[in-house]
C-alpha cells in the first residue's frame, strides 16, 4: 500500500476549489434544461404526444444502468501521464456538446414512433457522453483530498457552481427561446448549440487546473467483479447511495413538474424564469450556512434539518392556489430554496468519506466504480421521474397549450409537484437517521490507515 493515508494535507486554495467546482457547472446547466424543458419540448414544441415522451425518455435512459459501473470501472483502470480520470475529461467534452445539441432538433419525421425513437436514440448517446466527463469528475472529489471538513467545502464549491448551473438553466434558455411552442423550434435548436458547448468548456478548465494525488496509479487496478462487491458491501455507501437517490429523485420530480405547476396551475407562465431563479438565489446563498451547520454538527443531523424543512414547504404548496399571485409563489421559492441548498451540498458530501471505509476494509480504493453507481443512480432518479411526470399528465388529460387544462389535469400536476417529492424525502430522512459514518468514526479509520502505512 502506498503511503497517501499518512500524509496530512494541507487546506485546498480557493484557486483549486474554484477549478474543480467548475465543472459541476457544465453537468447542470445542461442537465437542469434537460430536466426542465425536454419534456415540454416533446410535448409542446415537437408535437410528441405525452405517452411518447415518455417512452422515449425513460428508453434513452436505460443504457445508463450498464454504461455508469463500465465507465467508472475503466477510470479506475486507467493509466496516463494525466492521472486516471483527467484524460476523460479532456477528450470526452466535445462529443457531449455535440450530443447535447442533437437533443434539440426536431427531424423532418411525421410519425410519432418515428420521432419517439429518434429522441430515445439522441438521450442515449448524451447520457453516454454525460457519464463520460461525470462519471470521472466525481471521482476525483476523494481523490484530491481526505480530509472530512475539507470534502465537505470542496462539495460545496462544487454546489455552489451546480446552483448557478441551474439558476442559469431556468433563465436564459427560456429568454432565448421564448415560449415554448412548435414555431420555435429553430431557436430551441440554437439554444442546444450554444448550451452545449458552453456546458463542455468547464472540464477543460478542470483538466487544466486539478491534479490528482499522487501515488493512486501506483496501485494494482481492481477488477469489475472486485469493485462491484466492495461498493455492495460498503455499508456507508449504500446509506449514501440511498440517501442520494432518493432525494435526486425528488428533485428531478420538482424540476420536470415545475413549469407545468407555474403555467397552468397558477397561470405564471411569464413570470417562471423569476420564479425559478429565487429558488437557486437562495439555494446558492443557503450553502455556506450548510457547511458550517456540517461542521459543527455533522453531515448527517445538518442533513435532517435542511430536507425536513424542504419536505414541509413540498407539502404546502399543494395548497397554494393561484388568487395568491406571484408573491405567494415568490414567497415559498424562498423557502424551497433552503432545502434545495441542503439537497445540493449535504446529499453529495457524504458520499466520498465511504471511500475511507473501502480502504480500511478491503486495502484498495474504487472511487471510480462509487462515483460510477453515484452518478447511475442520479440517472435512475431522472429516468423515472421525467417520465412519471409524463404519465400522469397523459393519464389525467393533459392537452399540450390548451388555454384551460381539466380539473383532473391541475390536480395530477399539483400531486405531482408536491406530495410525491415530499413523499420521497421523507424516506431520504428515514435513510439518514441511520446513517452510520460519523465525524468521530471517519476520523478514526484516518488514524487506522496511517497507522498501518508507518
Amino acid at each position: 500500500m502506498t503511503d497517501r493515508a499518512d500524509r496530512k494535507q494541507p487546506a485546498l486554495s480557493l484557486a483549486l476549489k474554484l477549478a474543480y467546482g467548475s465543472g459541476d457547472f457544465g453537468i447542470s446547466v445542461t442537465n437542469t434544461i434537460v430536466a426542465l424543458l425536454f419534456g415540454m419540448f416533446l410535448t409542446d414544441v415537437v408535437g410528441l404526444r405525452a405517452r411518447y415522451a415518455a417512452a422515449a425518455v425513460f428508453l434513452g435512459r436505460t443504457w445508463d444502468y450498464v454504461n455508469d459501473p463500465i465507465v467508472g470501472y475503466l477510470s479506475d483502470r486507467t493509466r496516463s501521464r494525466w492521472g486516471r480520470r483527467r484524460p476523460w475529461l479532456l477528450f470526452a467534452a466535445p462529443p457531449f456538446a455535440l450530443a447535447f445539441a442533437m437533443m434539440w432538433w426536431r427531424p423532418p419525421l411525421s410519425s410519432q414512433l418515428g420521432l419517439a425513437v429518434y429522441y430515445a436514440l439522441a438521450y442515449l448517446v448524451f447520457d453516454s457522453t454525460m457519464t463520460a466527463v461525470s462519471t470521472p469528475y466525481y471521482a476525483l472529489t476523494p481523490e484530491i483530498t481526505d480530509d472530512y471538513d475539507e470534502r465537505t467545502s470542496l462539495t460545496s464549491y462544487r454546489m455552489a457552481f451546480s446552483i448557478v448551473g441551474a439558476l442559469v438553466a431556468f433563465t436564459l434558455p427560456l429568454a432565448l427561446i421564448g415560449r415554448m411552442r412548435a414555431e420555435n423550434a429553430g431557436r430551441v435548436l440554437a439554444m442546444g448549440l450554444g448550451f452545449g458547448l458552453i456546458g463542455a468548456l468547464p472540464f477543460w478548465v478542470v483538466f487544466a487546473k486539478v491534479r490528482e494525488q499522487r501515488g493512486r496509479d501506483d496501485d494494482e487496478p481492481p477488477g469489475l467483479r472486485e469493485s462491484l462487491r466492495a461498493a455492495l458491501k460498503n455499508t456507508p455507501f449504500r446509506f449514501a447511495a440511498t440517501i442520494f437517490l432518493l432525494t435526486w429523485v425528488a428533485v428531478d420530480i420538482v424540476l420536470a413538474s415545475l413549469l407545468y405547476f407555474l403555467k397552468y396551475r397558477m397561470r405564471l407562465e411569464a413570470e417562471s424564469d423569476l420564479v425559478s431563479g429565487t429558488i437557486f438565489v437562495v439555494a446558492l446563498l443557503s450553502l455556506p450556512g450548510w457547511e458550517y451547520l456540517a461542521r459543527r454538527w455533522d453531515k448527517r443531523r445538518a442533513y435532517l434539518l435542511g430536507i425536513s424543512f424542504w419536505a414541509v414547504i413540498q407539502l404546502v404548496l399543494v395548497m397554494i392556489a393561484p388568487e395568491w399571485g406571484l408573491a405567494a409563489a415568490l414567497g415559498c421559492a424562498a423557502l424551497g430554496g433552503l432545502g434545495v441548498g441542503a439537497a445540493h451540498v449535504l446529499s453529495w458530501a457524504m458520499l466520498p468519506d465511504a471511500v475511507e471505509w473501502d480502504e480500511f476494509h478491503t486495502g484498495k480504493r474504487h472511487e471510480g466504480m462509487f462515483y460510477a453507481l453515484v452518478s447511475l443512480a442520479q440517472k435512475v432518479a431522472s429516468s423515472l421521474a421525467v417520465p412519471a411526470a409524463l404519465l400522469i399528465l397523459d393519464a389525467t388529460g393533459y392537452v399540450p397549450n390548451a388555454a384551460t387544462q381539466s380539473p383532473a389535469a391541475i390536480t395530477g400536476i399539483r400531486v405531482m409537484f408536491g406530495p410525491i417529492p415530499a413523499l420521497l424525502l421523507l424516506l431520504a430522512l428515514l435513510v439518514a437517521w441511520r446513517y452510520p459514518l460519523s465525524r468521530e468514526e471517519h476520523e478514526r479509520i484516518r488514524a487506522e490507515l496511517r497507522s498501518r502505512s508507518e
